[in-house]
């Protein structure tokens, strides 16, 4: 009988200890911003950061009336250096999301696939009212060019960057990338590389 006693005792000591959902969240959020406080008024210089704003090269691509449909158009942006191959492409008159040109079909991408840096140049099809990049010769990823290059199947869990372009007069220029460059920390590379 005494063993039982000192058990509901110990469960109950237990339950005193124990704290519910609510109780958890409001005491570590209430100590976080405690810190949080106790920090920046302690070492208040400590917590800038500096930022540096870069801007993309506006790179002429090619000329919108020498685009044939579906035959895309190699270039390399935003640099010469690896992993920068890239194509534009006139989608016959597939409305797509950052198209320029009167039906809004012309776009430009990274031909490297998101999952593993297979190249897909000749990748691209028409196929019906699709417009896909793939399969990509290592994982069989492919991507959507009439959404902003969303996969639509295969191992990539990224989009495919999308090269933003810029329309002037009948001059296509590449002014920027939706996205990261496969093999790169940042798409704007400081040093020239092989």
């Amino acid at each position: 009988m005494s063993d039982l006693i000192k058990k509901d005792e110990s469960a109950a000591g237990h339950a005193q200890c124990m704290l519910n959902r609510r109780q958890f969240l409001m005491y570590t959020g209430t100590t976080a911003a405690a810190v949080s406080t106790i920090s920046l008024n302690l070492f208040p210089g400590e917590a800038q950061a500096k930022a540096r704003v870069v801007g993309y090269p506006r790179q002429h691509i090619g000329k919108l009336s020498q685009l044939k449909e579906n035959i895309p158009l190699d270039f390399n942006y935003p640099d010469e250096n690896r992993n920068s191959q890239c194509f534009v492409v006139k989608m016959d008159g597939a409305k797509a999301g950052g198209g320029v040109g009167p039906q809004r079909d012309v776009v430009a991408f990274s031909y490297l696939c998101t999952h593993q840096g297979g190249f897909m140049n000749g990748k691209y099809q028409a196929v019906g009212e699709h417009r896909v990049l793939g399969q990509c010769p290592l994982h069989l990823s492919t991507y959507d060019l009439t959404r902003h290059g969303i996969i639509v199947s295969g191992q990539a869990y990224q989009s495919i960057p999308q090269v933003l372009l810029e329309l002037d007069g009948d001059d296509i220029y590449a002014v920027g990338v939706m996205g990261l460059l496969f093999g790169r920390n940042q798409n704007l590379m400081e040093s020239q590389e092989s």
